[in-house]
């Protein structure tokens, strides 16, 4: 596969066109673009959720029930805490002060991950090459999971709509104790990318992070409850956190409509827009509970196009998206609920498992 991948950076008309309509939106509603004191607060609680499940679940033993419920509610909340906080910060959205949105950024580190790599990752890689295999690792689950014709097939992906389940439950714990360590030793994202060297204080903070996480999450616990009680929360909240974590991303990329890419060709300049809005696909835009719950990560279109934007600000936003794309005679992917977007990215998993690579 070429690793020549280009965009065309000049913005077409469409996307001028809209640029100017949101950028007016903010000019007339006097809005800044990061986020508010709303969203600082809704952080703040569920930080403080989280927080409180932790001691209860550690230090005032409940009952087993009790505590199966409670674990299921702290992978929820890390999860939630990723969307909300994490990811807002990570894309410097969550504050107009640059130290806060980095602090936000480091709550991964807290949840057991990198920043700095999950910056080049998602941001980057992600962002720039969505649905672009090779480059977008969001896609690549090989030889796991098989999420477009482009990549090769076994004859046990027929059973992937079955078994997903499973590997987006082990996908947390995968990430903490195996991708990262990975990322670190190999110096490269995935394996198009070329090797980077880690600046002095990023490998301070990756083992120091590392350190504190196996000490709250596995030392703490395990001397307070004792190691069965421990194993058994710990694989429920990072399963439960995993599942959300993938579902919630597999939902904006990976279902039916949804374009995919073997790579770009460097003579056939794309234009970048286009390509965003032809990969991405948006899910339950009227739940207000979705939106508070998610981070607005179910306005997946608004946000790719408008990555440094707020969530706050998708629902008005989404609404120019449509009308820009109707003028243009574009594709807008949306399904109405989670529940149906869930529907189609099982019915796109089985197609994939049953479909051999054309000859």
């Amino acid at each position: 596969m070429s690793r020549n991948y280009s965009f065309d950076n000049a913005p077409g008309s469409f996307f001028k066109s809209l640029k100017e309509k949101v950028d007016q939106y903010f000019i007339e509603k006097k809005l800044d673009r990061a986020g508010n004191a709303k969203l600082f607060w809704k952080s703040i609680f569920q930080i403080l959720f989280a927080a409180g499940l932790y001691t209860v679940l550690i230090f005032f033993n409940p009952g087993v029930l009790i505590s199966v419920v409670l674990c299921v509610l702290l992978g929820l909340n890390f999860a939630i805490i990723g969307f909300n906080v994490m990811h807002e910060g990570g894309h410097k959205s969550f504050s107009r002060h640059p130290w806060m949105n980095s602090v936000s950024a480091y709550f991964l580190n807290v949840l057991g991950g990198n920043t700095y790599y999950w910056k080049i990752k998602h941001n980057v890689n992600h962002h720039t090459y969505t649905n672009v295999e090779g480059m977008d690792s969001d896609i690549d689950a090989k030889p796991f999971l098989r999420m477009h014709e482009g990549q090769p097939h076994h004859a046990f992906h027929r059973y992937q709509h079955i078994y997903w389940i499973v590997l987006y439950g082990i996908s947390y714990v995968a990430w903490i104790f195996y991708e990262d360590f990975e990322k670190y030793f190999s110096g490269r994202i995935n394996v198009n990318s070329p090797k980077k060297k880690l600046p002095l204080k990023e490998h301070i903070i990756f083992w120091i992070s590392k350190a504190l996480y196996l000490v709250v999450y596995v030392a703490v616990p395990i001397f307070m409850v004792g190691w069965l009680p421990w194993l058994i929360g710990f694989l429920i909240i990072t399963s439960v956190c995993g599942i959300a974590i993938s579902i919630v991303f597999q939902l904006a990329h990976v279902v039916e409509g949804t374009q995919f890419r073997q790579g770009l060709d460097p003579k056939d300049k794309q234009d970048w827009a286009m390509q965003q809005i032809a990969s991405t696909s948006n899910f339950g835009t009227s739940s207000k509970l979705l939106h508070w719950l998610l981070g607005g990560l179910n306005f997946q279109i608004e946000h790719h196009l408008f990555p440094l934007v707020s969530h706050i600000h998708y629902p008005a936003i989404s609404q120019m998206v449509k009308e820009s794309c109707k003028e243009y005679n574009i594709v807008y992917h949306e399904y109405k609920s989670m529940a149906k977007a869930i529907v189609s990215h099982l019915i796109h998993l089985r197609r994939l498992g049953n479909l051999a690579p054309a000859t």
